[in-house]
């Protein structure tokens, strides 16, 4: 990292650590809401919007310090895109579970959990390197390499399902069938949008490193 002559606020380091801790609680509770009973999802979407207010909060505490600070530790710019990054993950996996929970989609294909555990390793991985902007060792490379992987198997799950949806006698059957292609295909499109968002925080991580080493 280059030395620097003036002090920095560092406690935008603890704000994204934050951030990236919540990501882990919202992708652990959208992993039990879509193992859990359709009766028992409301109460899992609950805390899912619960935690993606306590995102909100800490994505509105970084751009409120942001305002107040004149000695940032990255450019003004690169702090807000990342923590709206962040904050896109938690939207994404939080409307995911309102959308199951709101269209009743009582059967999800097992190729969701596949989807949702997925967001639960990049959240894992995502949380684990925001500490790590303090010193940006070469594990942040890692990170980033490992997220653009996972990204990658979101994809190939999401072409899974839709290819199943798509060809699938069960969701052509009758007009009440397609209307249930339709629910789902709303729901894994917002989950493969929550796998995009973890990439473009990765992709902000990257630009950060590449600057800051």
């Amino acid at each position: 990292m280059r030395f620097r002559l003036t002090p920095r606020d560092v406690a935008f380091f603890d704000l994204f650590a934050a951030s990236g801790s919540q990501l882990v609680v919202g992708a652990d509770l959208l992993a039990q809401l879509i193992a859990a009973p359709p009766p028992d999802r409301l109460r899992f979407a609950e805390r899912l919007r619960d935690a993606e207010h306590e995102a909100d909060q800490s994505a509105h505490e970084i751009m409120r310090r942001l305002n107040q600070t004149f000695v940032t530790p990255f450019d003004r710019d690169d702090i807000y895109r990342l923590a709206s990054a962040l904050d896109d993950c938690m939207d994404a996996m939080e409307a995911a579970g309102d959308l199951i929970v709101l269209y009743q989609v009582d059967d999800l294909p097992e190729e969701v959990g596949t989807q949702v555990a997925t967001l639960q390793r990049a959240a894992e991985l995502t949380a684990d390197v925001m500490p790590k902007l303090r010193t940006m060792g070469e594990e942040v490379r890692a990170y980033w390499i490992e997220i653009n992987r996972l990204e990658n198997e979101a994809d190939r799950a999401y072409r899974d399902l839709l290819a199943l949806l798509f060809q699938s006698p069960k969701y052509q059957e009758s007009p009440a069938a397609v209307i249930e292609m339709v629910k789902l295909k709303d729901v894994i499109d917002t989950l493969e949008q929550a796998a995009d968002s973890f990439e473009t925080v990765a992709h902000q991580v990257e630009a950060l490193f590449l600057k800051e080493s």
